[in-house]
């Protein structure tokens, strides 16, 4: 075993009939011998040359690319976060970079990143979350010096962003390639700042492809790599063996915060899409057409007729939006943008983002068992700050249910409901055609309490069609029973407005 961070022979002793065979590895040495008694023999080296594509060293490679490679300093302003706050990432998965909180009548807090010129007027390609809150940017180029760089702009949804040293002069450079012809298997070296140490570059292979569940970004399919990386690789380049830039370092999976072997990167088709927008633009623009969409799973797909789990559920729709004028409905599914398959709601989002503003689009989609085109114009995707306001967070606090008024119990679904009072209605936010049930009671061992429902959430839809009495549940349920289907149910609540597939019990 090779230890980290030591250097070490491998060493194994064989006796057998008198002899010795000693192996060593880490070393191209000169040819060994083999030795028995008076004859000896002499084994020629390139029957151990590594195969064809695996290079005896990478050292003119990294010679030939580490000088494009910049470490990056931040002064972060006194009020910045002392690291980005991602949501949605599994357990153990890490960014390189955190900064170091800053304390009141303190120094403002610093961080350390990587990047890389990709040209030679100063342009630098980085992570948006190594320089946000920069209040200050100091690149230390691979010859030692210190020049002061300026953010061009920034994309915080894919985590590129695009630096200027101050100055001008003639810098070496990089460039990308688009990735495509990357395979699982291929050499890949990363050079980047690990911990502050400049110039660190490792080796490995490229692990996967199209990972989608290594972010919290629904825009960028990460690359995964095996290739050694840590907290200040960020915004470091992955090279493949050309010493073209396959990717930028972005994330890592990490338990105890330090490298296990696996790292993501952004593949460069997409970092490079993103460099070219801010260099032309200052910023990057995206289609947009006014939905908050859903995963399909099987049970949804079953209740709505479909022999599988394609396309993009709409769980809500922005009020006189793009899709909202086009005649989208929340429930629809849109299963083509443009005559393109929908996969899932990642693969919308993508396809939506990448259509030019203004552009008109076709959007077919599944209603109550039919499909139908409709025809929408994008606009542009407003900032997520205004997305958040105009989509406040789920009510935490459940609903009380008054006294003397239990509920009816649904016994198919496991559930107990009443009808929404006006303080329920003001409580949810409802519109001024919406009702509902709200739930009173769920039975722990019930489908719909594997699903996620819950006391105080309440029912908007079932079946397609808007609920308001207990009656009007149990009709839909008896739809769904005859149709051999889970019932599929629009919940709002404590998780915020949703579509859940319930089965029906006999």
């Amino acid at each position: 075993m090779i230890e980290a961070g030591t250097v070490k022979f491998l060493r194994r002793t064989l006796i057998a009939g008198g002899s010795t065979l000693a192996l060593f590895a880490g070393f191209a040495a000169a040819p060994m011998v083999f030795s028995n008694g008076a004859n000896a023999q002499e084994i020629n080296p390139t029957a151990i040359a590594p195969p064809n594509g695996a290079p005896m060293s990478f050292a003119d490679l990294i010679e030939r690319v580490r000088p494009a490679v910049v470490s990056i300093s931040v002064r972060q302003r006194p009020d910045a976060a002392t690291g980005p706050q991602v949501e949605g990432l599994p357990p153990g998965f890490e960014e390189f970079f955190r900064g170091r909180p800053g304390r009141p009548g303190g120094p403002a807090p610093t961080a350390l990143g990587s990047g890389f010129f990709i040209d030679q007027s100063g342009v630098i390609v980085t992570n948006h979350h190594v320089i946000e809150g920069a209040e200050e940017i100091t690149i230390r180029t691979s010859d030692g010096r210190d020049i002061q760089a300026d953010i061009v702009g920034s994309d915080e949804a894919t985590d590129i962003a695009v630096l200027r040293v101050r100055g001008g002069g003639r810098f070496p450079y990089v460039t990308f390639d688009d990735a495509r012809h990357v395979r699982v298997g291929d050499w890949v070296v990363a050079v980047g700042n690990p911990f502050g140490l400049d110039g660190t570059a490792t080796a490995g292979i490229v692990s996967a492809m199209g990972r989608r569940d290594a972010g919290s970004s629904a825009y960028v399919d990460y690359m995964q790599i095996d290739a050694p990386i840590n907290r200040g690789n960020s915004g470091g380049p992955t090279f493949d063996l050309a010493g073209n830039v396959i990717g930028v370092n972005s994330a890592i999976f990490s338990p105890t915060g330090g490298n296990v072997g696996i790292g993501f990167a952004i593949p460069a088709q997409t970092a490079n899409s993103i460099v070219q927008q801010i260099l032309q633009n200052g910023r990057v623009s995206r289609g947009w057409i006014g939905v908050s969409i859903q995963p399909l799973d099987e049970d949804i797909a079953r209740s709505l007729g479909l022999d599988e789990p394609r396309g993009a559920l709409i769980a809500s729709v922005v009020p006189d939006g793009p899709a909202a004028r086009a005649g989208l409905q929340q429930g629809d599914v849109i299963l083509t943008f443009n005559g393109q398959r929908i996969e899932d709601s990642r693969d919308l989002t993508q396809r939506v983002g990448a259509t030019a503003i203004g552009n008109n689009s076709r959007v077919e989609i599944l209603r109550g068992g039919n499909r139908r085109t409709l025809n929408l114009r994008l606009q542009e995707r407003p900032s997520e700050q205004t997305l958040a306001a105009a989509n406040p967070a789920p009510n935490a606090t459940p609903p009380e249910t008054p006294d003397g008024a239990p509920g009816v119990a649904q016994s198919s679904l496991g559930l107990s409901v009443r009808p929404a009072t006006s303080e329920d209605r003001t409580r949810y936010e409802l519109g001024a055609n919406e009702a509902g049930l709200v739930v009173t009671a769920v039975e722990p061992d019930s489908d719909a309490a594997s699903k996620g429902i819950r006391v105080g959430d309440i029912i908007l839809q079932a079946g397609g069609r808007s609920v308001r009495t207990a009656a009007e549940l149990s009709t839909a349920v008896d739809a769904a029973r005859r149709a051999s289907r889970p019932l599929l149910l629009q919940v709002d609540g404590r998780a915020g407005r949703r579509f859940i597939a319930a089965e029906v019990a006999e």
